[in-house]
């Protein structure tokens, strides 16, 4: 029981913690064929954002890095033209997101660039900055989803098994004639739910704070009763299917029917900003779903639970990862 309750979704923790742990901001592979003057001479401060966004690399074979970009191996290739005066970019439309990414970055070094050339101070500037708390990385999203899955099955697997295997052995029939009131097994039985739940709260958030950076920050204390009121929710979802399973075989696999499909309807997961209508509808009144805020760029919060800071605890505005590069770097004389 240890191992389901604890040690298996500690596992999935450890595994997509891993796995999307520094996938917020994928570089883009970007070959430089011979020499290019507006990256060559860049400012410290504009060539440290150029960093960030792309993994230059030099070559010069121009035919060998166009084949690498056809294949899909490079986002895009460039080069400057004969007489040093444009940025030739080929790029691959098969990420289309990506192709724009790069194609409208480089557009904005270039005219950035023109404009420190010339001389010309800029009639409009772009001030860009993102609204999420800075904080809001994948372990963020990770961590209550798999935390809310691991209580769901605590809670629906504990209840449906031992309501099966009491029944079996006749042990429901001695507490019937044992001078023990019913309230008193029933409260004991939710209290080790409790109980339960509250040390797989505290063994993922120190695993993912210890290890994978979690911020625990706000208000993230009133997390506890909403978790405890969770366990108490699927506790009664697994002794109704105790009560309907006659053997501990019939009540795993119908938890299981159970459990599952609401862990992905629900977005422990994966987040639903992209899904249909009707499964986001139905994430909101599963027991393992998560409320949405903020209009129509809605942040995914399982089990009532967020983690991370809100940007104003005043507006109660909450928002998710973000996942774009900041674009319209300047170059400066």
């Amino acid at each position: 029981m240890l191992f389901w309750t604890v040690l298996f979704p500690l596992v999935f923790l450890v595994i997509f913690a891993g796995v999307f742990g520094d996938a917020d901001r994928p570089k883009a592979t970007l070959p430089q064929v011979g020499a290019v003057e507006l990256i060559d001479r860049m400012p410290g401060a504009a060539r440290a954002q150029f960093d960030q966004l792309f993994e230059v690399t030099r070559t010069d074979d121009r035919e060998a890095a166009l084949e690498r970009v056809r294949r899909g191996e490079l986002d895009a290739a460039m080069w400057a033209s004969a007489d040093r005066s444009t940025l030739v970019l080929r790029y691959s439309q098969a990420d289309a997101v990506k192709a724009a990414t790069v194609r409208g970055t480089l557009e904005a070094f270039v005219l950035q660039a023109d404009l420190a050339m010339t001389g010309t101070p800029p009639a409009l500037t772009l001030q860009a900055e993102q609204v999420e708390d800075r904080s809001l990385k994948a372990i963020q999203f990770l961590a209550p989803g798999l935390l809310a899955w691991a209580v769901s099955m605590s809670g629906t697997f504990g209840a449906a098994m031992a309501l099966v295997q009491w029944r079996q052995s006749k042990l429901l029939r001695r507490l019937r004639l044992a001078p023990v009131r019913t309230a008193t097994v029933v409260g004991s039985r939710t209290l080790v739910t409790l109980v339960v739940a509250l040390g797989q709260a505290s063994i993922f958030l120190g695993v993912g704070v210890l290890c994978f950076g979690l911020r625990l920050s706000g208000s993230w204390w009133l997390a506890i009763p909403v978790l405890l009121a969770g366990s108490l929710a699927f506790m009664a979802v697994g002794l109704l299917t105790g009560a309907v399973s006659k053997t501990p075989d019939g009540a795993s696999g119908l938890a299981n029917l159970i459990i599952i499909p609401m862990a992905f309807l629900s977005g422990t997961f994966i987040q639903l900003d992209s899904a249909p209508g009707w499964m986001q509808t139905l994430s909101r009144v599963l027991p393992m779903g998560h409320p949405r805020h903020r209009g129509d760029r809605r942040a995914s919060v399982p089990l009532g639970v967020r983690l991370s800071r809100c940007e104003s605890m005043s507006r109660h505005r909450c928002a998710g990862p973000h996942l774009g590069p900041r674009l319209g770097p300047r170059l400066g004389p």
